[in-house]
């Protein structure tokens, strides 16, 4: 694999960071600024909204400069947004700041998913795609926890200030090691729309939505769910989520490994088990080990789906990616904001801390519906042109 794709990885690392770090220290913010923990969710629900905001606006203005240069900006409106965050009086400027910050995440991993797919071979696309969403694996082992252990012991602050110093790495990666890449040609936002005309362009960007949105359901309320069900420490928040990034780590090879081979079986079989892990969720969250067990099974299977699903929109948009594929990377986050919001609603609901694994489950089981609808629709797509374009042997002239 080429060494920029270390550069990017190294930026995803930081966005990683930033994204999921909030999940740790919602109870110390939500505490800080007097807010519920429903209330403080909104700060996930926001951040995914602002990258599915950015993700198409950002990528399309994107089309005017080089890609390299786009995502040196990007990483630079990312530093911006999180140390707005950091010095952040109110609850209102916080969550203009994680917006501020979200808006470069979806076009980061959109650009950086075509610079990476076409620094390798075709048969190796995936693979590259995996290495540079590795940096956000990573950030789940390594940055997330040690971000929240930070937090839970100096001041969530000082997390927020370390993310925008690694925003500042990741920039100085890419500037370093991407190659500059010309800008192609006839790249223009008419041709990259182009692209949604294709269903099965959006019918995988709908299988984005509903299956990552599976893992939010969750993950967004794991402080409170392990501490008050499970009965964990605070401090025992920061090596779930290790364990939550482990899962991450293992379900990204593995959708790198296979999604060259066996596209659609993985993701049957990745939804399919998603849907099930997060309903016996409702369960295991009531014991200590297997809560810890389930919570890396959500990791794994969760983001075994994301080469994959960015894959087939890379395969599908052929022609005009860039797009398809930052919009894609919106759709992840679409599905967490929808899954945060449903997550937030059933608990203010009465339901209790686990009802969001529900929620989970049911919009995994949708995604893996929508997988099976896909396939058929590919498969008497396929047979269609050889029933019309084959000549038949009896077929005779019809007379008016």
């Amino acid at each position: 694999m080429p060494l920029a794709l270390l550069a990017l990885a190294v930026g995803a690392f930081g966005i990683g960071t930033t994204e999921f770090v909030i999940m740790g220290l919602l109870p110390e913010i939500a505490a800080d600024y007097g807010v519920s923990i429903p209330t403080a969710g909104l700060l996930v629900t926001g951040y995914a909204l602002g990258v599915v905001l950015g993700a198409p606006l950002l990528t399309a203005l994107g089309t005017k400069v080089s890609r390299k240069r786009m995502l040196m900006l990007l990483m630079g409106l990312f530093v911006v947004g999180n140390l707005l965050s950091a010095a952040a009086p109110s609850f209102g400027t916080m969550l203009a700041g994680r917006v501020v910050a979200s808006l470069a995440h979806g076009a980061f991993f959109g650009i950086g998913s075509v610079v990476a797919a076409e620094l390798v071979a075709p048969d190796k696309k995936a693979g590259a795609i995996a290495t540079m969403f590795t940096g956000l694996t990573v950030a789940n082992i390594v940055g997330v926890p040690l971000g929240t252990w930070i937090g839970q012991a100096v001041g969530w602050r000082t997390t927020f200030v370390i993310v925008a110093a690694l925003g500042l790495v990741g920039m100085a990666g890419i500037a370093r090691l991407v190659p500059e890449q010309r800008r192609p040609e006839g790249a223009h936002l008419r041709r990259e729309l182009t692209a949604f005309r294709n269903p099965q362009v959006l019918l995988a960007m709908a299988m984005t939505v509903l299956g990552f949105g599976g893992v939010f359901a969750a993950i967004t309320y794991i402080a409170p769910m392990m501490t008050h069900v499970a009965g964990y420490s605070d401090g025992a928040v920061t090596w779930l989520l290790v364990l939550f990034g482990i899962g991450m780590f293992l379900g990204n090879l593995l959708g790198g490994r296979f999604a060259d081979r066996r596209l659609m079986p993985l993701l049957y079989s990745t939804l399919g088990g998603l849907a099930l892990v997060l309903a016996l969720f409702t369960l295991t969250a009531h014991n200590k080990v297997l809560a810890a067990i389930t919570v890396v099974l959500v990791g794994a299977l969760g983001f075994a789906t994301v080469p994959p699903l960015q894959k087939r929109v890379l395969d599908q948009a052929h022609g005009a990616p860039t797009l398809a594929s930052a919009v894609n990377i919106g759709a992840f986050n679409l599905g967490n904001a929808l899954a945060a919001w449903l997550g937030g609603m059933v608990i203010s609901a009465g339901l209790g801390y686990t009802a969001p694994n529900w929620v989970g489950a049911l919009l995994a089981a949708a995604a893996l519906v929508l997988a099976l609808w896909s396939a058929a629709l590919e498969r008497r797509t396929a047979r269609t042109p050889a029933a019309v374009t084959a000549p038949s042997p009896t077929a005779v002239p019809a007379h008016h």
